[in-house]
């Protein structure tokens, strides 16, 4: 099961690089005035998930229970910023009345990729929490 999590865990990481790629692109981090994703939470968001990945990688490798309980500890926070971002991004996605000029930077976000990486997220976040567990083996 902490193979499962990890591939999970790398294509939620494939779709946040996409995310991330298209709001810095797009002008997110550069007008934090024009966009309803603050940059901390951004970067947080993106921060602890990848320390998070890198704590479960190493979990792997030595097989230290408490590791693991450590990425599960990480990728809380990682989803309440996740939740947050996506509750901030819902507004945006569904007020098309303003041009793709003065739209945010978030606006640009490919509806499948916001969904695949929400999905993948959660798998990720139940799979780290049930191998903490000791459930199923690893």
């Amino acid at each position: 099961m902490g193979i499962a999590a990890l591939i999970t865990w790398l294509l939620t990481a494939v779709g946040g690089f996409v995310l991330l790629g298209t709001w810095i692109a797009k002008g997110g981090a550069r007008q934090p005035t024009t966009t309803h994703l603050p940059p901390p939470v951004v970067f947080g968001h993106f921060v602890l998930a990848v320390v998070g990945l890198v704590v479960w990688i190493v979990y792997l490798v030595v097989d230290s229970e408490s590791l693991a309980w450590i990425a599960f500890a990480l990728l809380v926070p990682v989803a309440v910023l996740g939740f947050t971002m996506l509750a901030r991004w819902l507004p945006v996605y569904r007020d098309r009345t303003t041009t793709t000029q003065t739209a945010p930077a978030e606006r640009h976000f490919p509806v499948g990729v916001v969904a695949g990486h929400g999905v993948f997220a959660v798998v990720t976040v139940v799979l780290v929490l049930l191998t903490a567990l000791g459930v199923g083996g690893n």
